[in-house]
């Protein structure tokens, strides 16, 4: 007997459905709601490592209460049936004055507010290299890291045998354009062009 494929659902009903003040976090991907895996120790560890590098480098480029990083946010791709909670995301102070939903319900609707995103990479790891990254591209989102630090990902990405790894892609004539960092390379950012950091440091906050 066929069974009925699930009811898909739009961003405005998910945004209405999310509870509050949940420790649980859940994302729209496709009309369907996913409660996303809770972060592990290592991975919040890394992902406060590099908040932490990030404001520090805002601060030294003159963007300080210019650039911010806020504890949350949902970006609202393109799509219109999909809503994402990035790991990381760097917002232009500006730009976010003019986004209609931001101030009630911290959504992120134009390209044009955001600076720069980043997914570190868990369980899911197909989102951050597939979906978000198509969605991502799509919005016109400047830059867009996903950071491997465990080696998560698939073999055609990783190497095999599979390697930790960070991916850096840059919104180039409406493309992404990737680069990718290991071990002791040093990290290339067009948004953040002073910033001096290593794959491998990055790496040892998870360790």
């Amino acid at each position: 007997m066929a069974q009925a494929l699930p009811k898909q659902i739009t961003f405005d009903e998910f945004i209405e459905r999310l509870p509050e003040n949940s420790e649980v976090r859940y994302e729209l991907h496709d009309g369907v709601i996913i409660e996303m895996p809770k972060p592990t120790g290592k991975h919040s560890n890394v992902t406060g490592f590099l908040i932490e590098e990030l404001v520090l480098t805002i601060i030294q480029m003159g963007k300080r209460g210019i650039w911010t990083i806020p504890r949350e946010s949902i970006v609202k791709p393109s799509n219109e049936k999909s809503g994402y909670e990035p790991d990381i995301i760097v917002l232009d102070r500006d730009a976010i004055s003019s986004e209609p939903r931001w101030e009630r319900e911290s959504i992120i609707e134009n390209a044009t507010s955001v600076k720069l995103i980043v997914e570190v990479v868990s369980s899911n790891w197909r989102d951050d290299y597939h979906k978000k990254l198509a969605d991502y591209e799509e919005m016109g989102i400047p830059e867009y890291w996903v950071v491997d630090y465990a080696a998560f990902g698939g073999r055609v990405f990783l190497g095999n045998p599979k390697q930790p790894a960070i991916f850096i892609y840059q919104l180039i004539e409406g493309e992404y354009q990737v680069s990718q960092f290991k071990r002791d390379d040093s990290l290339i950012s067009s948004t953040f062009p002073d910033l001096n950091l290593t794959a491998d440091r990055i790496f040892q906050a998870g360790e």
